[in-house]
């Protein structure tokens, strides 16, 4: 295993360990990020440009939905936005969506929100945790990208967003389903050749060294 791998693996043992405390969804967001950057497909102006459509989208979700009425978590990767959480109302589900297809940049939504009553912080803090030990999981797995590949936890099922190859998604997706605590695994993957992510991984060597 090489020294990335390893690093990476230790940081997110370390970030598992903190959900007792209440403090693992900031350490697996700043380890995630880390991982990401060393190697990320996308390029730094659409990395830049997918975090302006978190902001965005969540701000004006906040503004037209009170927060009594719904829990959303809002992710974009290459310009494509994934809805997951909870609202009261189907019709919440609706507008939610409507608003995120309306921001700027975003050529596609996948809406994955649950109609039904709100998660508990006690269903947050397995999901955050999910997250990590799925996370280590593609670690481990050389047929796994998994700096390519964003992985958000939402009631027990694990969504893989990235920029793979066919191969590298069934990987990604097989790895995810084994680990203990998921249910189902959604991916939403925009979809390379393999001469395309080759070329990637040549870009993106300099960044491990």
């Amino acid at each position: 295993m090489n020294n990335y791998r390893r690093a990476a693996l230790a940081a997110l043992a370390a970030a598992a360990a903190l959900t007792t405390v209440g403090c693992a969804a900031v350490a697996v967001g700043a380890v995630a990020g880390g991982v990401m950057i060393a190697s990320d497909r996308r390029s730094s102006g659409i990395q830049l440009e997918d975090q302006a459509i978190e902001l965005r989208v969540r701000e004006a979700l906040g503004k037209a939905i009170p927060s009594d009425r719904a829990n959303i978590s809002v992710t974009s990767y290459n310009l494509r936005v994934l809805l997951t959480g909870e609202v009261t109302e189907a019709q919440l589900k609706a507008e939610a969506e409507a608003i995120a297809r309306k921001s700027d940049n975003v050529r596609g939504v996948l809406n994955e929100l649950y109609v039904g009553s709100l998660s508990t912080a006690a269903n947050r803090n397995f999901d955050t945790a999910l997250t990590s030990k799925v996370l280590a999981a593609m670690l481990q797995d050389k047929n796994v990208p998994s700096s390519a590949i964003k992985v958000v936890s939402e009631r027990a099922v694990v969504y893989l967003m990235g920029r793979v190859t066919p191969a590298e998604g069934e990987a990604a997706a097989r790895v995810a389903s084994r680990v203990s605590g998921v249910q189902r695994v959604v991916k939403n993957f925009d979809y390379l050749t393999e001469a395309e992510a080759a070329a990637e991984a040549a870009k993106a060597a300099p960044a491990k060294q």
